[in-house]
C-alpha cells in the first residue's frame, strides 16, 4: 500500500554539499493556511529567492516495520500520510513531534524539492516563490503493485497545474525500484569485473615487456663479454 513519502532524487542531490543548519525547525519565511489542495498548507510570508531552505522536516524516528504497521493502523480511505522515508533503515513519521513542513502539499509542478543529508530531510526552494504563493514538492509516494486500483485512487492529486499527473504516487512502483535497482548493480558489477580484467591483462603484458627487456639486457651483456 502507499504510504512514504521519499526524497526526489536528483543530480542536485548528490553533488550538493552545505554546512547543514542547526535549526530549521521552525521558519518565519512561511505560515501554515487552508489550502485549495488539500487541508492545510505552507504560504511564503515574504518573497523566497530559489536554494533557500525553508525548513527541515522532523518528527519521530521510527524504523519502516513501525511505520508501516502505524499506516494500516490508520482509516482505510484516508490517502494522507506524515510518514517520509529517510534510508532503508529510518523514516520520519512527522505527525509525531513534527513540524509545520508536515503541511506542505503534494504539487506536481513544485516549486520545492526535499535534500538528504546526514539521515535529515530539508526543504528547498528550487524556483523563487513569490508572497502569498503555496509551498509545494513532489511526494513520490510508494506503492506496490499488489495495490487494488481502489486503494491507488486514494492518492489523486488535487495541485490543480497544467502538468498535473493526476497522482501523488511515484512514477514506478517498489518493484520496479527493485529491479531497477539489481540491474543497476548488475552492471556496476560487470563494469567492476571488466576494469580488473583490463587491469591484470594489462599488467600481464607489462611483466611481458619487462621479461623480454630484461632478455635483450641478458643478451647484449653475453655478447659485450665474448
Amino acid at each position: 500500500m502507499a504510504s512514504k513519502k521519499k526524497p526526489i532524487k536528483t543530480e542536485k542531490n548528490k553533488i550538493k554539499k552545505q554546512a547543514i543548519p542547526d535549526n530549521l525547525i521552525h521558519s518565519e519565511l512561511v505560515e501554515v493556511r487552508n489550502s485549495p489542495i488539500h487541508g492545510r498548507g505552507v504560504y511564503a510570508t515574504q518573497p523566497i529567492k530559489s536554494g533557500t531552505r525553508v525548513y527541515e522536516y522532523v518528527g519521530e524516528r521510527i524504523t519502516h516495520s513501525e511505520a508501516d504497521r502505524r499506516f494500516w493502523k490508520k482509516r482505510h480511505d484516508d490517502g494522507h500520510t506524515f510518514l517520509f522515508v529517510v534510508n532503508r533503515k529510518t523514516v520520519i513519521d512527522g505527525s509525531k513531534k513534527g513540524n509545520d513542513a508536515r503541511y506542505i502539499n503534494h504539487r506536481c509542478e513544485a516549486n520545492c524539492e526535499t535534500i538528504t543529508e546526514d539521515n535529515r530531510i530539508f526543504i528547498e526552494a528550487i524556483r523563487n516563490i513569490k508572497t502569498g504563493e503555496e509551498l509545494g514538492y513532489d511526494y513520490q509516494l510508494t506503492w506496490s503493485e499488489s495495490d487494488t486500483p481502489e486503494d491507488l485512487a486514494l492518492y489523486q492529486c488535487l495541485c490543480g497545474s497544467r502538468k498535473c499527473r493526476g497522482t501523488m504516487l511515484d512514477a514506478k512502483s517498489i518493484e520496479q525500484h527493485l529491479v531497477a535497482e539489481r540491474a543497476s548493480r548488475k552492471r556496476a558489477k560487470a563494469r567492476a569485473a571488466s576494469k580488473k580484467t583490463v587491469k591484470t591483462k594489462s599488467r600481464a603484458t607489462t611483466k611481458k615487456a619487462a621479461r623480454k627487456k630484461a632478455a635483450r639486457k641478458k643478451a647484449v651483456s653475453k655478447r659485450g663479454r665474448k
